[in-house]
């Protein structure tokens, strides 16, 4: 090994550690800013269940405001990942709804955490969300593949032609939000578990049918 590659080396061990560090103090965060809410979780609590102390947490995040922030893009990072990678171009309008659906459906079952976490931002009335240069660059592939697929359904004559985007997505949304968030409360209302295992596949398609008949309609 010469000279030039033992700093190189080092340089990328320790970048590769603090990226590791990072994302151990991130997950952890996220779970306890989710069972906690921002005002419960404690940087100290969140300091002793990684391999990190407290001052080292604020020499990466700044402060417990800017490590919330720093969950949440995360967050949304990942679902807005998830919207990134759905190909949907190469199927009628139909399915292709349905199967926009589905993927939402299916990410915030996965995510209960995302789910807490949105719920604790507007209690907070979206403060850490607006302050975040990075979310505003974010945007949402969601919308971008609901506005074609609601053009190439008009274009068919499939979709009725004065159905918005971005009402669309929180049509969509709220159903698989709700599902996830008042679970309990339903549950302990009326004695029904939304995201029982047995009801899954009901429910899925019940949020599929919804959307078809309300973008079908005459």
């Amino acid at each position: 090994m010469t000279s030039v590659d033992k700093p190189a080396g080092k340089t990328g061990g320790r970048v590769r550690d603090a990226a590791r560090t990072r994302t151990e103090i991130l997950e952890v965060a996220t779970e306890e800013f989710a069972r906690a809410g921002y005002a419960g979780a404690r940087v100290d609590e969140i300091a002793a269940r990684t391999r990190t102390t407290k001052r080292m947490i604020y020499y990466y995040f700044g402060g417990k405001e800017q490590l919330f922030t720093a969950v949440l893009e995360r967050a949304y990072a990942v679902i807005r990942e998830a919207e990134q990678d759905l190909d949907v171009d190469h199927l009628d309008p139909v399915s292709a709804i349905r199967r926009l659906c589905e993927v939402t459906f299916d990410h915030h079952e996965r995510h209960p955490d995302f789910i807490r976490l949105v719920s604790i931002e507007n209690i907070h009335e979206a403060e850490h969300i607006a302050s975040s240069e990075r979310l505003s660059r974010m945007g949402s592939p969601a919308l971008d593949v609901i506005g074609r697929i609601l053009a190439s359904g008009r274009a068919a004559g499939v979709f009725r032609d004065d159905v918005d985007a971005v009402d669309l997505h929180a049509m969509i949304s709220a159903f698989c939000f709700f599902r996830v968030s008042n679970r309990h409360t339903f549950g302990a209302l009326f004695g029904r578990d939304l995201v029982a295992e047995e009801r899954r596949e009901h429910y899925r398609n019940m949020l599929c049918e919804t959307v078809v008949a309300y973008l079908t309609a005459a």
